[in-house]
């Protein structure tokens, strides 16, 4: 697919499966509920760039002016670099077909990339996107992003995992929480600002997190980015992006049309 857009322009407690598309064409009311307690923000759209509608988006991040982005379902998962610049696309690589994919991130000159129940992450040069190495990890994979010095990895529960980004091992986890109440189904995430920005499965909501103390400290409404028509053909919220030297991010979700360049103003 050739996109054509410029940037600049103005084993954890239960975690729900993620099935295979069917449960993903309907937004749910799952979202985190809230007493006001922390900033309710918005999603202000800036700009629309054209989005690859059979792209069952599960990991989205940029990095030196690339978009990548990771896809799901057995038999078509694959990751790929955009040019963000030009749009078009620079490279892709598919996952062996028994591998579902999941979230990824970019590691200096490396990317992660996760499964969701095969247990397997998958190392790969940037560059080129080849397959450098496989490790394997207890529980699902879902969301994947790069604090700077730890990998943060989601499996569908409360818990975000802490990871050594060259080994993988596991080097801590937290629990996330709002007003008290766990908050679960934390999905495709994205390090910014020295916070974790999680989607929530099921809802058209993002939560920003303090991964310190686990605690949400604002709640994003993403809901209304999609017309009617639109959202009917298509699957959830899921991708989230942060832009580098911007308060801005670019948001997408399974098998949509359309990227959204926002910004999180108040509600």
């Amino acid at each position: 697919m050739l996109l054509t857009f410029a940037l600049g322009v103005a084993c954890a407690p239960h975690v729900p499966a993620q099935r295979d598309g069917q449960d993903d064409r309907e937004q749910t009311d799952q979202g985190v509920r809230h007493s006001g307690s922390v900033p309710h923000l918005r999603a202000e759209v800036i700009n629309t760039l054209p989005h690859d509608r059979s792209s069952f988006t599960q990991g989205f991040e940029i990095a030196d002016g690339t978009l990548y982005e990771g896809t799901g379902k057995r038999g078509s998962s694959l990751l790929r670099a955009t040019d963000l610049t030009s749009g078009s696309v620079l490279t892709e690589a598919p996952l062996p077909a028994a591998f579902f994919g999941e979230g990824i991130t970019v590691t200096n000159d490396r990317i992660w990339q996760l499964t969701w129940e095969e247990g397997v992450a998958f190392e790969r040069d940037r560059r080129t996107l080849r397959e450098l190495r496989r490790v394997d990890y207890a529980g699902e994979g879902w969301g994947l992003c790069h604090d700077g010095s730890r990998l943060v990895m989601s499996d569908g529960s409360d818990r975000l995992t802490f990871r050594d980004p060259v080994s993988f091992e596991q080097v801590g986890s937290v629990r996330v929480a709002l007003d008290g109440r766990p908050v679960q189904e934390l999905n495709e995430l994205d390090c910014s600002g020295g916070s974790v920005w999680a989607n929530i499965w099921h809802s058209d909501q993002i939560v920003r997190i303090d991964p310190a103390t686990g605690q949400v400290t604002a709640v994003v409404d993403a809901s209304g980015l999609l017309s009617p028509e639109q959202q009917a053909r298509a699957g959830v919220l899921n991708g989230i992006a942060a832009v580098p030297g911007t308060d801005e991010f670019l948001l997408t979700g399974k098998n949509w049309p359309t990227i959204f360049r926002v910004r999180f103003a108040p509600a």
